[in-house]
């Protein structure tokens, strides 16, 4: 590039400091700028002390940026150039030797699985450790970077990785022991939701993967931390942190084809519409099966007497069919319930 531009060129990292220079003898300067002046400029364009600098990569993840001698516009040409030129290099060094880069790869499925060992032994990644995969969705991405919380909550880059799926996902590739609990990835994921809540007042939730040894099964892990976030905001969409593993017959019926479930619900109300059931009933039901069937307990959470509770499910026996009281019509309806609920979410299939 030396010999292709007249004027002095070179490289700073986000400490200011000259990394890369036409001028050998300026290499470990530290420049009197502002990184974040430079990586967040108009256009990427910024102009200082002589110089015309432009950052490598997206403002928010800006690293590195060129700088240019001059401040004119044939300047500005050049630094954009060598910005280009800089990234393409940076981009093809990453894909072959970065370690994030290569587990993004991998929870992606954008690799091989034959490749992904040979890219292992290559990269020394310890393939010997369980991971698991906690993917982070924020409901608001503006002005707003989840990835970079999240990477200065997990800085040891050499066991837990971050990494940007798009503005409002983020996931975790967290290594983890054979003595980690369930119950111990759930506190850390309440910690991460509490954290960007209370500091940048946005909300967000996780889904947990399961914990998996071999490296290829991260892309399962992942997959079952989408699933788990589809899944929780169909079914429970006050859960902030929702388990793959906790899913239970949630994730069965969310796996079922609709026209199976359309079926389903025809055959179950054969008597009487689902819709037919009022905010009332419908309030009702859910507190009956809250407290475990019992009659008793459920009309003292709702502040009715038993005989008015009892008129109720009466009511629901008339339009369904189904007596609420019994344990197998019970467990009918239920499941009737959560598949009515799956056939209005419009659900996300992976």
């Amino acid at each position: 590039m030396r010999s292709c531009i007249s004027k002095t060129i070179g490289v700073i990292d986000d400490n200011r400091v000259i990394i890369s220079c036409s001028d050998l003898g300026r290499i470990g300067d530290v420049l009197d700028i502002d990184f974040m002046d430079v990586s967040h400029s108009t256009d990427g364009i910024y102009v200082t002390h002589g110089a015309t600098f432009k950052g490598i990569g997206p403002s928010s993840h800006c690293e590195y940026a060129v700088f240019v001698e001059g401040t004119d516009e044939e300047a500005a040409k050049d630094a954009s150039i060598l910005a280009i030129a800089l990234a393409n290099l940076k981009e093809y060094h990453d894909e072959k030797y970065d370690k994030s880069n290569f587990i993004k790869n991998v929870i992606l499925d954008n690799i091989l699985p034959g490749d992904i060992y040979l890219r292992a032994r290559k990269l020394r990644f310890n393939s010997e450790v369980s991971r698991c995969v906690l993917l982070v969705r924020v409901n608001s991405a503006e002005e707003f970077s989840c990835y970079d919380i999240l990477a200065n909550i997990f800085p040891d880059k050499s066991k837990d990785f971050v990494i940007g799926i798009n503005e409002s996902d983020v996931a975790i590739v967290k290594e983890v022991t054979a003595d980690t609990t369930s119950e111990q990835l759930e506190s850390l994921a309440n910690s991460i939701v509490n954290t960007i809540s209370g500091e940048f007042y946005v909300q967000s939730v996780v889904g947990i993967g399961s914990s998996v040894v071999e490296i290829k099964d991260l892309a399962r892990s992942f997959k079952e931390a989408q699933i788990a976030l589809e899944v929780g905001k169909v079914f429970d969409n006050e859960q902030i942190v929702i388990s793959y593993g906790n899913l239970g017959i949630a994730r069965l019926i969310y796996q079922l084809p609709t026209t199976l479930c359309e079926s389903f619900i025809r055959e179950i109300f054969k008597s009487g519409s689902i819709e037919s059931l009022d905010q009332e009933t419908l309030l009702t039901i859910k507190y009956f099966f809250d407290n475990n069937l019992n009659v008793s307990e459920t009309s003292r959470k709702l502040f009715v007497h038993r005989n008015t509770l009892v008129y109720r499910l009466e009511k629901i026996k008339k339009l369904t069919g189904l007596d609420l009281r019994e344990f197998d019509h019970a467990i009918v309806f239920k499941i009737a319930l959560m598949v009515k609920k799956y056939l209005s979410s419009n659900p996300v299939k992976f």
